[in-house]
């Protein structure tokens, strides 16, 4: 089917409800290599919806349905606090799909597709050519675009999600292998621990004006009240579990920022076409946008990040030099070691990226420092 060979995938137990998760999971040693992959639904919601989990631990595969009963915290014991190695790949939207059930994600994580840009392989390689790469064999993506929530799931779904994890075993072998010769599993298991930090963070964005770069200049009490608005979307997006587009689009936050209508009317005829707007949300966002800004939430509000400029831009160009040539040295792809928006933000703000703490601190701290502006 999905192999290179014309062997059909491996049998994987259905698994709907608590006692049978629980029998599975039991025969596991408890330093077992977890291969695990998810399949979630995320069209019309904010929070991903989990539609399907897959296991796979030494030849033995689960399908488990987490429509059919609650999961609960019957993964905790040995993913999330145990010392099980969950090998998943590409795992950020899966460990955000998961949290309801593993708020901290699994205690080690093993990403396979950092794993594979700490050896050389390239930022962002998918699964299917990874596993190409190190097993030979060749995966069908003909379910990619499934309706995971659909039941009873069709035969082709259940051998496309089992061979998901199917390969997971022999890759990580490779790859844990592989990150040993370079010496980069500290290295590796940082940029794990910090994707599950990203991914289980339930909190929305306190900042969330910073991405708008368009606002960069506008006066402080602007930048203020587009702040407020997009923190009171993400919140309404939240509680109606909602796209955020779907209550404002960006382009319209910033025009309200800008020019707040005065009244109702005027704020209905602005927002016309916004899918998850009704009365209530309106209603909240006239009265958001009526109440005066006071002195501390305008200072509260964090600058946007300017396009660098004049000796900035110079300066940024000597960075983005460094980084590729120490990128090149440790035979890792830039993008990995230093993305360029990130060096964009020092060189305006001048303060050490979050992003650049750790491993990447001691490679670039000292050479970065020395050329700001």
């Amino acid at each position: 089917m999905h192999q290179h060979s014309d062997l059909a995938p491996p049998d994987a137990a259905w698994i709907d409800h608590r006692d049978a998760l629980h029998d599975w999971l039991g025969e596991l040693p408890a330093d077992a290599v977890l291969g695990f992959d998810t399949e979630f639904m995320r069209r019309n919601t904010f929070y991903p919806q989990l539609a399907l989990i897959q296991l796979g631990w030494n030849g033995r595969y689960a399908l488990v349905d987490p429509v059919a009963f609650d999961i609960g915290d019957a993964l905790r014991p040995l993913i999330g606090d145990g010392g099980a190695i969950t090998a998943m790949h590409s795992a950020s939207e899966d460990l955000e799909a998961l949290s309801p059930l593993l708020p901290h994600g699994p205690h080690h994580l093993f990403d396979t597709q950092i794993a594979a840009a700490f050896v050389g392989m390239g930022l962002g390689i998918s699964y299917r050519a990874l596993v190409a790469e190190l097993t030979g064999a060749e995966l069908d993506k003909g379910e990619t675009r499934s309706d995971w929530l659909q039941r009873p799931l069709t035969a082709s779904q259940c051998a496309y999600a089992t061979l998901d994890v199917v390969y997971l075993k022999p890759v990580h072998e490779q790859l844990a292998a592989r990150l040993a010769e370079r010496d980069r599993t500290a290295w590796h298991a940082e940029d794990c621990e910090r994707l599950k930090q990203r991914a289980c963070h339930r909190e929305g964005d306190a900042q969330p004006q910073r991405s708008f770069r368009g606002a960069a200049e506008w006066r402080p009490e602007q930048r203020a009240l587009l702040r407020r608005i997009l923190r009171w979307r993400d919140q309404a997006a939240r509680t109606l579990d909602r796209p955020r587009p779907w209550l404002l689009e960006d382009a319209l936050a910033m025009s309200l920022a800008q020019q707040p209508p005065t009244s109702a009317s005027a704020l209905e005829q602005r927002t016309r076409g916004q899918r998850a707007l009704r009365s209530p949300q309106r209603v909240e966002l006239l009265d958001l946008l009526r109440v005066p800004l006071d002195a501390d939430e305008v200072a509260a509000a964090e600058p946007i990040p300017e396009s660098p400029q004049g000796e900035a831009k110079k300066a940024l160009a000597a960075m983005k030099t460094y980084t590729d040539n120490r990128a090149t040295e440790l035979d890792l792809p830039g993008g990995l070691l230093c993305p360029r928006k990130v060096l964009e933000e020092y060189v305006v703000t001048a303060q050490w990226p979050e992003f650049l703490e750790g491993w990447r601190r001691d490679v670039l701290h000292d050479g970065l420092t020395r050329l700001l502006p």
